[in-house]
């Protein structure tokens, strides 16, 4: 089982890490596209995009449906919410060590000395 689900994570990734597969799935966010319609911002072929689409299908952030003779594609956000898992504990880390810096740090710093007041001035 956790094989499974770091091959899920790890195909996640993998189609993140390419910068057309992410402006696909955001396209993908606001409604389902055809093949066509994924390709076009990017002046690709049919057969280029339909490379890019099937890795996105192999994490199972797209589905792709035959209607005739178009295919359409549709987001499926759930590997993402394996994404976001996964990256909490990060934050959560990053979050505990800038805390503890910042910590240190102040606990360095010599207190600020009062500033002189200036006689004879008054508003």
């Amino acid at each position: 089982m956790v094989e499974q689900h770091a091959t899920q994570l790890d195909n996640t990734f993998h189609a993140l890490s390419d910068p057309t597969r992410r402006a696909m799935l955001r396209s993908l966010s606001s409604h389902e596209r055809s093949v066509g319609e994924l390709a076009a911002p990017f002046q690709m072929s049919l057969a280029a995009a339909s490379k890019h689409i099937k890795v996105l299908e192999r994490a199972g952030l797209v589905r792709r449906e035959v209607k005739g003779r178009t295919h359409v594609c549709r987001l499926d956000a759930k590997p993402l919410s394996e994404v976001r898992d996964w990256l909490h504990y990060y934050e959560r880390f990053w979050g505990e060590s800038l805390d503890a810096l910042e910590a240190l740090l102040r606990a360095d710093m010599p207190s600020p000395a009062p500033s002189p007041r200036k006689k004879g001035r008054s508003r």
